[in-house]
């Protein structure tokens, strides 16, 4: 147990929270990556399908967050979880905002033409993201990073006049 703290810099047992809610959305996703593969349900392959998916990007996830450790800085390696939460919670979240918006807007691909169309859904969606990207980031208590991360994709897109 030591050594799993030291691992990922693990100060107080709440923590352990993130650690375990990443433990458990990788194996969602592994199941979910194995159940595509077989129609019949049958538990056996799909189980043994999904244990070699679980190990295949747990590899790939700790060797992603060897390299994001670095690159952005952060404090404590469980906070790593914390952020790509709030990246999966935001992509999710703008979409279900966004879709009633449209709707709401009287946006339809009945009136517009569908290229049109596909351009507002994309812009409303992306207007909400960056909004919900900072108050996800807030709720889950990493703020700071996404803020900094927020102008730096503001700046990147070319808006710098609306963040400084």
């Amino acid at each position: 147990m030591d050594k799993l703290k030291e691992r990922w810099d693990i100060n107080k047992n709440w923590q352990f929270v993130f650690l375990l809610l990443g433990i458990v959305a990788l194996g969602y996703c592994s199941y979910k990556l194995a159940n595509l593969f077989f129609s019949n349900q049958n538990i056996v392959p799909i189980s043994l399908l999904g244990l070699t998916f679980f190990f295949i990007l747990l590899k790939f996830t700790l060797k992603l967050f060897d390299k994001l450790e670095k690159k952005w800085r952060v404090n404590y390696r469980w906070e790593l979880i914390t952020i790509f939460f709030v990246f999966a919670i935001t992509g999710s979240s703008s979409v279900f905002i966004g879709r009633p918006i449209i709707k709401l807007l009287g946006i339809t691909k009945d009136n517009l033409p569908v290229f049109l169309y596909w351009v507002l859904y994309i812009f409303i969606g992306f207007v909400f993201y960056q909004i919900l990207l900072v108050v996800n980031g807030w709720l889950f208590g990493q703020y700071k990073f996404f803020w900094s991360f927020e102008k730096k994709m503001l700046r990147r897109i070319g808006l710098k006049r609306f963040i400084d």
